[in-house]
């Protein structure tokens, strides 16, 4: 299960370096910065959920506090129900960086999410099932700086993906990727979340990608951060953004919200 639900979510923080502290006065600790205010979402079981907006906006930050690696200042976050504080083994992170062990192989990397299973067989058969789903196949000896970045990334969604989560955040999965490998692990990244049905949540700055792979988007403004725009994507794949006016339309709509004119 993979049903998310935000409920007034706010985060701020004090940036001491703006002004000197002084322990004495609780007013001179330093300036509060708000990094989003009063965020409401709710994301649905088995969704794909891209969410897009200006560089620093909260994004990411949204997305750690989602997995439990930080803390919202105000507000909760309930997975199926239940209100979530701390990193879980049913919600998996992807990180924007490569976050594979470089002592590891490829096998040992995608092995560690799996040592709950005490049968080898099971395990070995589990181990090569995904890593054949991230065609890494002939590979699976070879330790990460073997292989070339696209292939490193996939090994990560391997990984990720052999846990069986309940839910799979990516931060910028396809930063440092080639044109070319960027486009093939978007497909792939689709068509796992076809195969497999689970609930997924990237940050993405790829308004183009965002509108291909989502089941919604959702658009956050400049800090402190709001929801500008949420949009459900009622649209058939395979996407082409080209041939597709309402797609096409949709992304002049994001481009204005974020007060960017596509056509320049």
């Amino acid at each position: 299960m993979g049903h998310i639900r935000i409920e007034k979510l706010s985060k701020s923080y004090v940036n001491k370096r703006r002004l000197r502290r002084d322990t004495s006065d609780p007013d001179k600790q330093g300036a509060i910065v708000s990094v989003f205010d009063d965020i409401n979402l709710e994301f649905e079981d088995g969704e794909m959920v891209c969410i897009l907006g200006p560089s620093g906006c909260g994004k990411s930050t949204l997305l750690r506090i989602m997995a439990g690696f930080d803390h919202a200042t105000s507000g909760r976050i309930l997975i199926d129900g239940e209100e979530t504080f701390k990193t879980s083994p049913d919600h998996v992170f992807v990180f924007q960086q490569n976050g594979l062990l470089p002592w590891m192989t490829v096998w040992q990397n995608v092995e560690l999410g799996l040592r709950h299973i005490v049968d080898e067989v099971e395990k070995a058969d589990t181990i090569q099932e995904y890593i054949d789903m991230v065609e890494l196949t002939g590979f699976e000896h070879y330790y990460p700086s073997q292989l070339s970045g696209g292939m490193q990334r996939r090994a990560e969604l391997g990984r990720a993906l052999a846990v069986n989560p309940d839910v799979l955040y990516m931060d910028e999965p396809f930063t440092g990727l080639d044109y070319l490998t960027h486009l093939k692990i978007r497909e792939e990244v689709i068509n796992m979340h076809s195969f497999i049905g689970k609930t997924m949540v990237m940050v993405t700055h790829f308004i183009d990608d965002a509108l291909i792979m989502a089941d919604r988007i959702i658009v956050m403004n400049d800090r402190p951060a709001k929801v500008i725009m949420e949009r459900k994507l009622d649209f058939s794949r395979p996407r082409n953004i080209e041939k597709e006016p309402g797609l096409r339309d949709l992304r002049d709509e994001v481009f204005m919200r974020l007060g960017v004119s596509y056509v320049a």
